[in-house]
């Protein structure tokens, strides 16, 4: 495979609890230290969008799925266009904590067409080139998120359940399913792993 003329976009996913912005801070961490120009982005961003998700994500019931869904196009429009697409154009690595498959799982658990919020969001997007998707369950998720803020719209048991089901049906070549009750070490390792061989390819980095 030949280096091509845009940086790389890495996704991590999963559910609350599920580890992945650990993992994402770690996978940054590591690749810089390789001397990969990397960084790290997050949904929601830090646009207006992202920040009225925040506050409505506090209050139960202070959205419908719609309009959720609504806030969350226009903040992944704006991270696209300012923060994703700039950082590829510089030939980066981006290493991005929740995408829309995130959308895709959480929305649609909400009863939202999957089809509908994938067409939505491939409008705007740009395709990720790896997907991690860390897989735990709903209890053991939310078991770690005890010491931390509550999030009402979107942590709760029962619908977590359905979440995951939706993250555990996405297929491809480009996704990687791990079990995220695993060390956090070995998890790491588990994504350095695949992501030094897809950049080796790429020649992002020099072969070990």
């Amino acid at each position: 495979m030949k280096k091509r003329n845009r940086g790389v976009l890495i996704v991590l996913e999963g559910i609350d609890g599920s580890g992945k912005t650990t993992q994402a801070r770690m996978l940054l961490d590591k690749l810089q230290k390789k001397e990969v120009e990397a960084v790290y982005l997050q949904e929601p961003s830090e646009s207006k969008w992202g920040q009225e998700i925040k506050k409505k994500a506090a209050v139960k019931n202070s959205l419908s799925p719609e309009e959720e869904l609504d806030l969350f196009l226009k903040d992944r429009k704006e991270n696209v266009e300012k923060n994703i697409k700039p950082a590829l154009k510089k030939n980066q690595v981006v290493i991005l904590d929740r995408y829309y498959f995130s959308t895709m799982a959480y929305q649609g658990a909400k009863g939202i067409d999957l089809q509908l919020i994938r067409k939505k969001n491939e409008e705007i997007i740009v395709p990720p080139d790896l997907i991690f998707v860390l897989d735990i369950n709903a209890q053991n998720g939310l078991r770690r998120l005890q010491n931390r803020k509550k999030d009402l719209l979107f942590e709760r048991t029962d619908y977590l359940v359905k979440v995951r089901k939706i993250f555990q049906s996405f297929q491809g070549e480009n996704f990687i399913h791990i079990d995220a009750q695993k060390d956090k070490e070995n998890i790491h390792r588990e994504i350095l792993r695949v992501v030094v061989r897809y950049l080796t390819r790429l020649d992002f980095v020099e072969p070990e």
